[in-house]
């Protein structure tokens, strides 16, 4: 995979010719509505340069390999097949082989797939990797590495669903946001039996999350109330446990915001007897951390996360990296990479990394310029975001510090605008991140903002584990 960034005077079909790409995957993968309008600075990924294959009525997915000289394995992999058996007449499927031609080696086959030599020398069972022939077709196999990968949802209508089956494939979790914990240690309960079948189908991990929500905010007295009762907590535990049981959940996350600092201890003693009354029945318990650079940050929304405790206590950690570029605040970069990076370089000094999930934020925002405080940016999907310079003929910028794609207009009314979203660029550089540091994988906040591009950099990146 490459990625392109449109200058002045580029088209679709120049950059495709220039690529020896096809049209039609570039509009695919990119999440084009009018392939006759790019922006200025806009990304476009470019996909390897496999052959593209069309599915036949009758194909079966070891017929396809047969003719191609592949494995069946090796197209299911490029093409992130949760089941393999189940490909359907018009599918589009990359086939991973390469015909050698005069004059190349394996290093530049290598280099052209972002593969490694002695990847394709084992799959193709080269005794010699200095001697290939033109006219060799080799098996180019997909080098990641597997990482865990989750997502929040809060649409559980119809179109939440059809999201969830078309990009349930890329998802070790789903997350549906949120069971809410009552002073009574009951739970306020979200309609999400659809999510769950779906989910099953997907081979996707469904995990419960419980939040603090009074009133449509996290409540510090909610919780309060909740750790001053050991009869409360084990009400609530039992009726946590009632509902992983009969909806045959796999693990609960508790985020649990805005707990008052002396809670601390409280919250870290109620999730040990969460850990000891869950995992019994083989369930996992997670939790959702504000974004901390120290141990001793300031602020009711990061005191009472004890990292170093929570990283011995519970399964992983959700880490919630993003929200710097607030829509009560000025305009900034929503998950700036410099500041997402901070806290990666605390929490692996007090949690193990193969804990720790970071999170990724799928949506940008509009503000109104000058900001006025008080008022706050509108929600635009990263799709949409491009859309929306086309329509005011802006030039997307880049913000290589926080590696993040922003761009300013002028609306019909005159007033200016400040929109930053995440692109193709942007999110490789946070599964970089992830990849670098050997987290155990990233958590998506949140499900519903069409951002056609992610998915095809993630299954670029790493592999998601299935279980």
């Amino acid at each position: 995979m490459n990625i392109h960034v449109v200058k002045r005077g580029e088209t679709l079909s120049a950059i495709s010719r220039h690529y020896k790409t096809d049209i039609t995957t570039l509009i695919e993968i990119n999440g084009l509505s009018d392939p006759n309008v790019l922006v200025v600075g806009q990304a476009l990924i470019i996909p390897d340069p496999f052959p593209k294959y069309i599915v036949k009525p009758g194909d079966t997915l070891s017929r396809i390999a047969f003719i191609w000289g592949t494995t069946s394995e090796m197209i299911a992999d490029r093409n992130n097949l949760v089941d393999p058996s189940q490909i359907y007449a018009g599918q589009a499927l990359f086939i991973p082989v390469h015909t050698v031609q005069r004059g190349e080696n394996l290093f530049k086959i290598a280099a052209k797939y972002h593969s490694t030599v002695q990847a394709i020398a084992r799959v193709n069972s080269i005794s010699n990797p200095n001697r290939i022939y033109p006219g060799t077709r080799l098996s180019i196999p997909f080098v990641r590495p597997i990482k865990e990968v989750n997502a929040y949802m809060t649409n559980f209508r119809a179109s939440g669903q059809q999201e969830l089956r078309t990009i349930g494939k890329y998802l070790t979790y789903v997350m549906p946001f949120s069971y809410n914990v009552k002073r009574d240690g009951t739970l306020e309960k979200p309609q999400e039996n659809a999510v769950l079948q779906i989910a099953r189908s997907q081979r996707i991990l469904p995990i419960m999350v419980l939040t603090n929500s009074e009133n449509g905010q996290f409540s510090s007295d909610l919780m309060a109330a909740i750790f001053s009762s050991d009869e409360l907590q084990e009400k609530l535990l039992n009726n946590i446990l009632d509902i992983l049981r009969n909806k045959n959940y796999r693990g609960v996350n508790f985020d649990f915001e805005y707990i008052y600092p002396n809670d601390r201890e409280h919250y870290n003693q109620f999730l040990r007897r969460a850990v000891n009354k869950f995992h019994p029945y083989g369930c996992l318990v997670s939790t959702a951390l504000a974004p901390k650079t120290s141990s001793e940050q300031k602020g009711v929304l990061y005191e009472a996360h004890d990292y170093a405790a929570q990283g011995q206590i519970v399964d992983f950690i959700v880490l919630m990296t993003y929200e710097w570029g607030w829509a009560g605040a000025s305009p900034q970069a929503i998950s700036p990479i410099h500041e997402i990076k901070k806290v990666i370089d605390y929490a692996i000094t007090v949690i193990p990394r193969e804990k720790i999930m970071m999170g990724i934020s799928l949506y940008g925002r509009d503000w109104k310029l000058p900001f006025v405080q008080g008022t706050f940016a509108s929600h635009i999907s990263p799709d949409g975001a491009v859309r929306r310079a086309a329509q005011y003929h802006a030039e997307i910028q880049y913000d290589t510090r926080a590696a993040s794609p922003f761009f300013r207009y002028t609306d019909e009314q005159g007033t200016q605008h400040e929109v930053w979203f995440e692109d193709a660029r942007s999110i490789k550089a946070k599964y970089d991140l992830a990849v670098q540091y050997h987290l155990r994988g990233v958590s998506y906040w949140v499900l519903g903002s069409p951002f056609t591009q992610n998915w095809y950099v993630l299954q670029e990146e790493m592999k998601p584990r299935k279980f």
